[in-house]
């Protein structure tokens, strides 16, 4: 068990230190919910149950009798909170000895850094593995994939061929989405909202959805994607996605990517009584994953 003493900050007993660096630096605003609708929960696990509605209605011929299609549940995909926590423990001695209060300092910040960190990991890794069939959803398939099951047969939420973004293919994955259909392969409303890149793509991203023209021609035409609107809540850079390449579109659709939150992230402290030690520590618990495929449209890269 790792235990903080008056060896692990031999300095901090002794006057003479200038300053204590690499236990302030500053984090970037929260990005996971960018990622998911956030909700509350109040029970151990959460389940999604897909729906299958009923079909185009065919031709009723005089006299005859009216055809009769059936609704029933789809696929299950639940939601299981996981605690993630992180605690340490200081001797009685290191706390009384620290002339500069050094660790009673970073205690509280340091383990509120560690769990934001792990929110902010374990949420994009839903992200990170989209592609990744060793991690798949309700339907036995990966996050985006072309394997999607339904009634009436597979969709896929990935272009056909994987490119890089560029205003070409954002626009081919914009038309994609825009053909999504229902369960019985009807057209249904789902639109882009918003879209999600890595810090190596925050630039290109920008000049695709910003530039007036088309993006890198010599094209004397519009920029449809920004002219049209396409992409209503712009660009939203992650810091933790692993793929330099790999960029997702976010749509309007319901119940799709989802995190619940069953504990909120919190702080505790005890001693114990034998060895007069302090513990610290910080937990939370939630959990995230995605219900709804036409939710999100991806493309690994080139």
């Amino acid at each position: 068990m790792a235990v903080i003493t008056t060896g692990s900050f031999a300095k901090a007993i002794y006057p003479g230190v200038n300053a204590w660096w690499g236990k302030a630096y500053e984090q970037y605003p929260k990005e996971f919910p960018s990622l998911f609708d956030i909700e509350k929960s109040t029970r151990n696990y959460e389940e999604d149950v897909g729906v299958s509605g009923v079909g185009l209605a065919p031709v009723k011929t005089e006299g005859g009798s009216i055809s009769y299609d059936q609704m029933n549940q789809t696929y299950v995909t639940r939601y299981t909170h996981l605690v993630y926590g992180i605690g340490m423990i200081i001797t009685r001695e290191m706390i009384e000895d620290d002339q500069y209060d050094v660790v009673g300092k970073m205690r509280s910040r340091e383990l509120a850094f560690s769990i934001r960190q792990t929110q902010e990991v374990v949420s994009a890794n839903v992200y990170n593995r989209a592609f990744n069939t060793s991690y798949l959803g309700g339907d036995a398939a990966a996050m985006c994939s072309a394997s999607h099951s339904t009634a009436s047969g597979n969709q896929s939420n990935t272009l056909a061929v994987a490119a890089d973004l560029s205003e070409a293919s954002l626009e081919q994955a914009v038309i994609d989405i825009m053909n999504f259909k229902n369960e019985k392969g009807m057209n249904i409303s789902i639109m882009p909202k918003s879209l999600i890149v890595p810090p190596a793509l925050a630039f290109e991203a920008q000049r695709i959805l910003k530039s007036t023209l088309q993006n890198d021609t010599a094209n004397n035409a519009i920029n449809a994607v920004r002219s049209m609107g396409v992409i209503p809540e712009g660009a939203k850079v992650n810091h933790y996605l692993t793929d330099l390449d790999a960029w997702f579109i976010r749509t309007n659709a319901e119940n799709g990517l989802k995190m619940f939150v069953r504990r909120e992230p919190a702080f505790e402290m005890d001693s114990d009584f034998d060895t007069m030690n302090a513990k610290f520590l910080s937990t939370v618990r939630f959990v995230n994953g995605w219900s709804d495929w036409r939710a999100i449209f991806g493309s690994p890269g080139a």
